[in-house]
């Protein structure tokens, strides 16, 4: 049997005590300084258990970060697939969809900033690109959907108004989240749904037809 279904045939409340320990543990100390030995004591199981599961710690780490992203994907999915709202308003649910995730899951969050601003996080390139891949998947079927139904511009660079908002998301999960990365500089003290409306407001307004 292979030893992560291993894993995911255990009650579901004994799988998630594990998976967050184990983010927690990433989230504090970053990928190398993570401690099997103080994820298993704190889980008062043997580290060959962990082991059984995972096969070992790059194991480990490899199932909880790809397991936030598939969980990350789903509400942005169900915008993409079913809201039938305008491109705005599908943005606009974005950020806030994108914003709840965050605060949901701080630890993950960390994890995320450590490899992005860490050059030597192990898998970096691999969880980042597929990150970024599917972020570039989503917000490009939202901007061609929004040409082709007239919602924006139609000389629009889709590459470029991809990468742009996909550079925003960034920006404004970094500063709701941990604002201290701005030191005070730019938006602050601002809600969540106060913030997602001002930033949508900024792209309807220049990725839109100019008033003559």
């Amino acid at each position: 049997m292979n030893p992560q279904k291993t894993f995911e045939n255990l009650p579901d409340e004994k799988r998630q005590r594990i998976l967050s320990e184990a983010t927690r543990e990433f989230a504090d100390h970053g990928y190398h300084q993570a401690s099997i030995n103080t994820i298993v004591n704190k889980l008062g199981i043997a580290k060959g258990s962990l082991f059984k599961y995972f096969g070992n710690k790059q194991g480990l780490f490899e199932y909880l970060f790809g397991d936030a992203i598939s969980q990350f994907k789903q509400p942005l999915k169900a915008i993409r697939d079913t809201d039938s709202g305008d491109f705005f308003q599908r943005i606009e649910k974005s950020f806030l969809a994108s914003g709840a995730f965050t605060q949901s899951h701080p630890h993950l969050y960390r994890i995320y900033l450590k490899m992005l601003f860490n050059e030597n996080f192990p898998l970096r390139e691999k969880f980042l690109t597929e990150i970024r891949r599917a972020h570039d998947k989503f917000l490009r079927q939202l901007v061609e959907d929004g040409i082709a139904s007239g919602q924006l511009r139609k000389d629009l660079d889709i590459d470029i108004t991809v990468f742009t908002i996909h550079s925003i998301f960034d920006r404004f999960l970094q500063s709701h989240t941990v604002p201290t990365l701005d030191h005070g500089v730019g938006p602050s003290g601002q809600s969540l749904e106060d913030l997602a409306q001002a930033m949508t407001d900024l792209l309807r307004h220049g990725l839109t037809e100019s008033p003559n």
